[in-house]
């Protein structure tokens, strides 16, 4: 029997049917044939594009959707922890050629509006085309200047970027050989065959290691700390030149810098309007430093907090009223039972003083955060990447509001992170498989966290799994 979907092409190319026998061979005239043909093969081409479109539309799609609070990767099956974000896209530390990632960053061409993502690993630093986040192009890899290490660290600044690195070795060599390593972002841009290896445009050598820099994008200076100069305080470097920076001056009289966060002050204060306002993680203390003239530069004030063991790094809120410090062994030390964030009234930089505490539902160490618009975004380990509200802070009020676990037990080694005095080995935990409590106290999992990407797309570094890229669900 004849098909409706064989009538329908027959009374439209034909204008009639064989009634008796409905036999769709049975054609009064070649002419009917031929338009017959003719439709089926133009019928077949529409098909054939309405599937191509279906596996279009399965790759216009985030790779894990968050529902029911869990993202499953459509490329490897495996299921992540979230609340409000998917998982767009993703590159593996296989794909990179890298045992761990530490650090990273974000860069935007001026050009083009293209967006990358910036990595550091073990053996290098990574760079990522992710203009389409759903396909991200691996583009290749800066090598370390010296030897392999899970301590890197960079930032940018007029479209070059700043590494350095940290090795807590025995061999003095190592160490001094480092330095600041440039490269010009823009060269990225014309990448063909990738992954390519790439070379530095300069090596800045006034110092050796370093465990953070941070720069004041609106002053052209970059500070390294935690150098092995100025007792690890301030090390200050003129950018004017982005691929010949020197020596602006040093600081060491407020003692050893873990993190840093250096702005142009716009914030209450009215005594330090326009200064350049350097604030220190500095292992027991926050410190705050004048350092408009790198060749005197001056303290502020100093403050503390209670049941303190390391306090690691910290962002201002947008309007530099309040100051988010994460201590990174509160929580592996037990002396909080949950992830804690110590917010800062800085209102008075000369008399700062603690606003009030936030601690989180989860069990996991916090690690690096940063505040774009009014929201905290926390890299918090085995809890993966926590947003939480900041819009109520003068009330002494946050709330998490969305996060994205990246970390997953079955593909931790044990030993992504090395331990030093500060840094116990991994251990695990019967609560990370509570969704609400996500994750152990433990040194796996997200390392760092970039927000300020315009597409609003977030990349976050694991230690155990490499570049993940999530985004708020609309």
């Amino acid at each position: 029997m004849i098909s409706l979907f064989q009538k329908i092409i027959l009374e439209n190319t034909c204008g009639f049917l064989n009634t008796k026998s409905y036999n769709f061979l049975n054609f009064e005239n070649l002419s009917c044939m031929r338009k017959f043909i003719l439709f089926i093969a133009f019928a077949f081409l529409f098909y054939s594009c309405d599937f191509n479109d279906e596996d279009d539309q399965e790759l216009s799609t985030p790779l894990a959707i968050c529902l029911d609070g869990l993202a499953i990767s459509k490329a490897s099956g495996e299921s992540y922890k979230c609340q409000n974000y998917d998982l767009i896209g993703m590159v593996s530390l296989e794909t990179m050629n890298a045992t761990s990632a530490n650090d990273s960053w974000g860069w935007t061409d001026p050009s083009t509006g293209k967006e990358y993502a910036l990595i550091g690993l073990d053996n290098g630093t990574g760079f990522i085309d992710i203009s389409d986040p759903l396909k991200p192009i691996y583009l290749g890899k800066l090598p370390t200047q010296t030897i392999s290490t899970i301590w890197r660290d960079l930032k940018v600044y007029n479209n070059h970027v700043y590494i350095v690195a940290d090795f807590k070795t025995s061999t003095p060599e190592i160490d001094k050989n480092h330095g600041v390593q440039v490269f010009d972002l823009t060269r990225l841009i014309s990448v063909v065959n990738p992954p390519q290896t790439f070379t530095n445009d300069y090596l800045y050598l006034e110092h050796g290691e370093a465990h953070n820099i941070a720069i004041n994008e609106e002053s052209g200076y970059a500070y390294a700390v935690g150098t092995n100069t100025y007792s690890g305080g301030v090390h200050a470097i003129d950018l004017i030149n982005p691929t010949k920076p020197v020596l602006a001056g040093g600081f060491a009289d407020a003692g050893y810098t873990h993190d840093a966060q250096v702005v142009t002050y716009k914030g209450p204060d009215l005594d330090y309007i326009g200064k350049e306002i350097y604030v220190g993680s500095n292992e027991d203390k926050v410190v705050i430093l004048d350092v408009s003239d790198k060749k005197n530069i001056k303290i502020i004030s100093e403050v503390e907090y209670s049941k303190t063991q390391y306090t690691h790094q910290g962002w201002f809120t947008n309007d530099q009223s309040f100051f988010i410090v994460g201590d990174e062994l509160d929580e592996f030390n037990k002396e909080v039972n949950n992830t804690r964030s110590i917010i800062f009234d800085f209102n008075d930089l000369d008399n700062p003083k603690v606003h009030f505490e936030f601690v989180n539902s989860t069990d996991a160490i916090d690690h690096n955060g940063y505040v774009h618009k009014n929201k905290f975004y926390l890299a918090s380990y085995t809890a993966g990447l926590r947003i939480i509200d900041v819009s109520n802070i003068v009330e002494k009020s946050m709330s998490e509001i969305g996060y994205f676990d990246t970390y997953n037990e079955k593909e931790d080694s044990g030993s992504s992170i090395l331990s030093d005095s500060n840094r116990p080995n991994y251990s695990q935990d019967e609560d990370h498989d509570n969704p609400k409590k996500g994750g152990a106290a433990a040194f796996n999992g997200a390392w760092s966290v970039y927000p300020y990407f315009k597409s609003e797309n977030i990349i976050i570094s694991d230690i155990n799994s490499g570049l993940f890229i999530v985004k708020k669900q609309n």
